[in-house]
């Protein structure tokens, strides 16, 4: 289930954004606005939830 603050990939082929992750910043009408961060930008995209798939979070470190 994606819900915001969930990590998501892109999974269309076809996407810009294929394969990059992002997190859910909010849901409406069947579609996700997703925000990417890397380096030194940032981007607000907006897709539909079929091309996207949740993932899980990275695993923080033991010590």
């Amino acid at each position: 289930m994606i819900l915001p603050g969930t990590i998501v990939k892109v999974i269309n082929p076809g996407d810009t954004y294929y394969g990059f992750q992002g997190l859910v910043q909010r849901i409406t009408d069947g579609k996700a606005a997703v925000l990417f961060e890397g380096g030194n930008w940032d981007k607000l995209v907006t897709f539909r939830l079929a091309e996207l798939t949740p993932q899980e979070p990275p695993k923080g470190k033991k010590k």
